[in-house]
């Protein structure tokens, strides 16, 4: 076994400090534990919300609907002090915001490609789906799809681009990716906001993909 160098140890202990200081900083406070799930999870709801809030940086007002895949979602935000760390390790990507304007004809074929995967993290919309991943039903802001209306997407580029199966995106009459908007970036900035207005970071189950035979 080499035994650490205590000269080297000594002089990278000031910048090791100042990397602790920055990794393990807190910034906010979780009200409740929040992992990933299908259909709906109470992380995936919450980043979803924070995207289609997001949008507001390039609409002017939250975007109708905010996506997130579960796979990019890599780890649990438990109760208590969230870190910078923390934030890292459920977004580790280089994810960034979309917002991509739509037709209800491939809005329809996003939300079928959602149900065919069992769910994913959603906002501003809700689902019904089989068992076997069809979809049953859909609404944005409580109303049905019309085919001709446009509705505004709020999600990350990666997804966007049309990968994980959610080639409807592509069609998009309007794509706006404002630079350097990483989705782990403006959720830091969602955590630090709420913290400063004397709140905790919560979500909830609202029923908004649900299962049925």
């Amino acid at each position: 076994i080499v035994a650490p160098d205590a000269e080297a140890m000594a002089l990278l202990a000031p910048y090791k400090a100042k990397i602790d200081s920055m990794v393990y900083r807190v910034v906010g406070t979780a009200e409740m534990s929040m992992d990933k799930g299908a259909p709906e999870s109470l992380l995936s709801n919450l980043v979803a919300d924070v995207l289609r809030g997001a949008a507001a940086q390039v609409l002017g007002k939250p975007a109708d609907m905010g996506l997130v895949n579960m796979g990019g979602l890599r780890n649990v935000l438990t109760e208590g002090p969230i870190t910078c760390s923390n934030i890292y390790e459920i977004l580790p990507f280089e994810n960034s915001l979309c917002v991509v304007t739509l037709k209800g004809v491939y809005l329809k074929q996003l939300f079928e490609s959602i149900a065919a995967r069992g769910g994913e993290g959603v906002s501003g919309v809700k689902l019904r789906i089989t068992k076997r991943g069809k979809l049953l039903g859909a609404t944005v802001a409580g109303k049905p799809v019309a085919d001709d209306n446009l509705s505004t997407v709020a999600t990350i580029d990666y997804l966007a681009d049309g990968i994980s199966d959610m080639t409807a995106l592509i069609q998009a009459e309007k794509r706006d990716c404002p630079p350097g908007a990483t989705l782990r970036g403006l959720f830091m900035d969602y955590v630090e906001q709420q913290t400063a207005a004397g709140k905790k970071i919560t979500s909830r189950m609202e029923g908004r993909i649900t299962v049925e035979d």
